[in-house]
């Protein structure tokens, strides 16, 4: 059986999107015939959710629940990672993913340790995206770990980036890390494998707000720096006197205090405010809504791509992404929702009454949005994902065929 190790600081049943889509690959790869080893942070024994055939390794303790990671527990994490990984038996193959950030230094490390071949898969670029959610570097420091990481990434066999508009910046010359563009693949995330198109009614989070017959709009995920709120506080404020109308903003992040603030300041009483959903509600969480949004900072473009677009299309609801244009959130949406700029608080709040008035629309958009996420699900990605690895081997093996892996489609 071919070996691979998957390196990331979180892994189920921490909290964090990176972990679980580690653990749909995790698991998918096994049951492909792979011997899969995951390297996480925090305390051994917690491991009620590895996928049978995973073999999972706890590096440490990991970072109190409750408490965001800082510069320091990420270099601590980053440190104990790697030494767990160091001591492990020989793998033919290492991914590496992007928590905590500087990650992709490990890969080269790591497959020279065990002499295989290197994977990063981007979920986020660094150290481009730190301003963009709050981090502040010295410009030296900022130049110095942006030349490390890009030194790293074009050393990797191979980089998987999860949107064309990622892949662009990872293979670009200067801003970019200069990643030869053959090295370069995209691979989007998936749609979360538990969430379902559902009725919006009956549903207990609608029954417990007490919002039937009202037109839900909804914003599911995290809420960070990179992810500007203030044209929905604009267009909440705007529709505020339509009684049919109600904002439902579910997640956490460094931001979420300040929008909760916000909306008290302002008397926003058609926003609620929900925690972080567990997987098992996830489903039913995001079929409380009408309508989604996605939302991200212009500047974040080719850096992140909202992952939580996915498993909103699929519930089968019309979506709205809040950003730019270029960015492969914007692409996935043709037929299925629309496209507006981050602070456009005006333009949403048109688009909220042209959606609520014309429930045809919703439906058709739904279904199609529904379709879209159907096409690239958790066992096409794992698919590749095999295919690229095992094309890898077969390389440094010398035996250098067809890219397999390139023709197999994606979303």
């Amino acid at each position: 059986m071919p070996s691979i190790l998957l390196v990331n600081r979180v892994f189920p049943p921490d909290r964090g999107a990176t972990g679980r889509c580690l653990a749909d690959l995790a698991g998918r790869l096994a049951a492909l015939g792979w011997r899969v080893t995951v390297v996480a942070d925090g305390a051994a024994g917690a491991d009620v959710d590895t996928p049978p055939g995973v073999t999972l390794h706890r590096a440490g303790r990991g970072v109190p629940e409750g408490s965001g990671p800082d510069a320091l527990s990420y270099l601590g994490a980053l440190r104990r990672l790697a030494w767990r990984a160091l001591r492990l038996p020989r793998h033919d193959v290492v991914v590496t993913m992007t928590d905590p950030p500087l990650s992709a230094c490990l890969g080269p490390l790591l497959a020279a340790r065990h002499r295989a071949a290197a994977i990063h898969w981007s979920q986020d670029v660094y150290p481009a995206l730190l301003p963009q959610v709050g981090v502040r570097l010295p410009p030296l420091l900022f130049a110095l770990l942006d030349g490390v990481m890009a030194t790293a990434l074009r050393r990797h066999d191979a980089v998987v980036a999860i949107g064309r508009c990622m892949a662009r910046r990872l293979a670009g010359a200067g801003a970019g890390a200069g990643v030869a563009a053959e090295r370069v693949t995209v691979l989007p995330n998936w749609p979360d494998p538990l969430v379902r198109p559902l009725a919006k009614e009956p549903n207990r989070v609608r029954a417990g707000l007490g919002w039937e017959g009202r037109f839900v709009v909804a914003y599911s995920g995290n809420l960070g720096l990179a992810h500007p709120m203030g044209g929905v506080l604009e267009a909440a404020a705007l529709l505020r006197d339509d009684p049919s109308v109600r904002f439902l903003v579910v997640g956490e992040g460094r931001g979420h205090a300040a929008f909760t603030e916000a909306v008290r300041s302002r008397g926003l009483a058609n926003v609620a405010v929900l925690p972080w959903q567990p997987a098992d509600r996830l489903a039913e969480s995001l079929s409380v809504a009408d309508l989604h949004l996605a939302i991200m900072a212009g500047p974040a473009e080719g850096l992140m791509v909202p992952s939580k677009l996915a498993s909103a299309m699929a519930a089968g609801r019309p979506c709205l992404f809040l950003g730019p244009e270029g960015s492969e959130a914007a692409r996935r949406l043709d037929g299925c929702g629309g496209v507006l700029a981050a602070g456009d608080g005006a333009g949403l709040a048109e688009a909220i009454r042209a959606y609520a008035a014309d429930p045809a629309r919703c439906a058709a958009e739904g279904t199609k949005a529904a379709a879209v996420a159907a096409s690239w699900t958790a066992d096409h990605a794992a698919l590749r994902f095999s295919a690229l690895a095992e094309a890898l081997l077969e390389r440094r093996r010398g035996r250098v065929g067809a890219p397999a892996w390139q023709r197999l489609p994606y979303a």
